[in-house]
């Protein structure tokens, strides 16, 4: 009997299909599993490679069998698709992701620790509750201005002028609607609650791990930025290099060159939207403090700010903010102006 070397798992929430293949990528054994049946059957198995799809669920999975002796590996999703065959069902999606495993230059996907997800799952929740209060904000704006109440933008107007525009007799609102206007008033008070708390667990993490210390004494990184980098990246073994950081998270131009000729686009804008921004807010920050600066990163801001623009500008320095934040990383050293 052929020796199982590879393992395409295939998974899902309740039933899983596990293609185990050779050394020449031979199906040797194909199995649908129930959730509680997967450790008892990848245990059974000698030490191989198992590959699974970077989805939900999956460093879990990944922690859970690599503590049985297996090497996991976790491929991103768009590189598993091109190399179904045939229709679309779970054992081909196995199939192709054995497949995937042998392809030279595929970007595997480092498995996340507890810690890691912890911070990612704080700051998703607060990153929830800032769309869900901008959401509110607007609807509330969008309401008065219906009755002939027109408020600026920003939630500091909303926060400020809903209890006077409650209390006014005379505005000409229905009692209806003030009752509410009331109650949008009330869930903006506990979302702002929720994102005060979410905010100092982020602050009292990156303050316990020292990774995200040394993250900060990068320029443009904070508590925030720190915790979701760190949650992100890693350690930064998952990259060979600072570039592959900043490309993975879309702050590299676009290519779409063809016939010898070379074209570059703006940025590609891939991976985790959320902690470009961040990158970008705090580019942006560190730029308006760089015409008061004599330092040689300040100068390399100012000069590029006069010859590409303040908009090209932030965006380099964001790309270079996450280079920067992959070396402090990768070699366990602080940030240190040259």
């Amino acid at each position: 009997m052929n020796t199982i070397v590879i393992v395409g798992l295939d998974l899902a929430k309740i039933v899983f299909h596990a293609v185990c293949c050779d050394q020449h990528q031979q199906i040797v054994k194909k199995k649908m599993l129930k959730r509680g049946q997967l450790l008892k059957f990848i245990n059974q198995l000698p030490p191989c490679l198992v590959g699974m799809e970077a989805c939900a669920g999956a460093h879990y999975w990944g922690r859970q069998l690599r503590a049985l002796g297996h090497q996991v590996k976790l491929i991103p999703p768009h590189f598993v698709t091109p190399l179904v065959q045939g229709n679309k069902n779970d054992f081909n999606d196995g199939l192709a992701i054995v497949e995937a495993l042998g392809r030279p230059r595929i970007h595997f996907v480092e498995i996340k620790t507890i810690e890691q997800q912890d911070m990612q799952a704080l700051y998703r929740m607060r990153q929830r509750c800032l769309k869900e209060r901008t959401a509110l904000c607007n609807q509330a704006r969008g309401l008065l201005a219906e009755y002939g109440i027109v408020l600026p933008k920003g939630i500091s107007f909303i926060r400020s002028r809903l209890p006077t525009i409650l209390e006014d007799a005379a505005n000409g609102l229905s009692v209806l609607f003030r009752r509410l206007l009331a109650h949008s008033y009330q869930q903006l008070k506990e979302l702002d609650a929720h994102i005060d708390s979410y905010t100092l667990e982020l602050k009292v993490l990156s303050q316990q791990d020292e990774a995200c210390q040394r993250l900060q004494t990068i320029p443009g990184f904070g508590p925030i930025v720190s915790s979701v980098f760190r949650s992100v990246v890693g350690n930064g073994a998952a990259f060979r290099r600072g570039r592959d950081v900043s490309a993975s998270l879309g702050l590299v131009p676009k290519q779409h060159s063809s016939g010898g000729k070379a074209v570059l686009r703006g940025i590609s804008k891939r991976g985790d939207c959320y902690l470009r921004g961040l990158l970008i807010h705090g580019a942006r920050a560190v730029m308006n403090q760089s015409a008061r600066k004599q330092d040689p990163l300040s100068h390399w801001i100012n000069r590029l700010k006069a010859e590409r623009g303040v908009n090209r500008a932030v965006v380099a320095l964001a790309n270079k903010m996450a280079r920067m934040g992959w070396a402090v990383l990768s070699t366990g050293t602080v940030y240190t102006q040259a």
